[in-house]
């Protein structure tokens, strides 16, 4: 079942907060959040982000390879399915048009990159991580308009088995 939920909040610190909740950074004070029929609260924590992946506007990214930076959303996938991920994330001829493609080295947080290309990185990361629960922070917010569209293209092409939660 593919649950989807838009939040529209220009205010910074509403959209921050909801992320903190649902992430279980902090506990709600007052009302509650329900995962299915299960109160987030009586989840474990440690088993609810299991079950994330967070995408926000800004990617970290570790200084190792771009490779090694995908498959941190899932250290057992294979090259196939790295590729797959940067496809599906609108990355993988740039990374084909480096020098050492896969195996280039990204510098501290991704200095070689550019915002958008980090941006894209880290959708390859989710779409390599197969959670059920995808939450968005901006996620198109440093991308140009071409590829603004691949990437929603792909958001909803890959996460039928998901559910979104989208903060723009």
């Amino acid at each position: 079942m593919r649950i989807q939920i838009y939040i529209f909040r220009r205010a910074f610190y509403a959209k921050k907060s909801v992320i903190i909740l649902l992430m279980r950074f902090w506990d709600v004070n007052k009302g509650d959040i329900f995962i299915g029929e299960n109160s987030i609260t009586n989840i474990e924590t440690k088993n609810l982000r299991k079950n994330q992946t967070l995408i926000s506007q800004e990617t970290f990214l570790f200084n190792e390879t771009i490779e090694d930076n995908i498959k941190m959303g899932n250290i057992k996938a294979s090259r196939e399915q790295v590729i797959e991920a940067a496809k599906k994330a609108s990355i993988h001829d740039f990374i084909e048009s480096l020098p050492k493609g896969y195996e280039t080295r990204v510098g501290e947080l991704g200095g070689i990159l550019s915002s958008g290309e980090k941006q894209r990185i880290g959708l390859a990361r989710a779409f390599i991580n197969e959670t059920p629960i995808l939450i968005l922070d901006k996620p198109t917010s440093n991308l140009d308009t071409l590829n603004e569209g691949q990437i929603l293209k792909a958001i909803n092409e890959n996460c039928e088995h998901r559910r979104e939660v989208a903060l723009v």
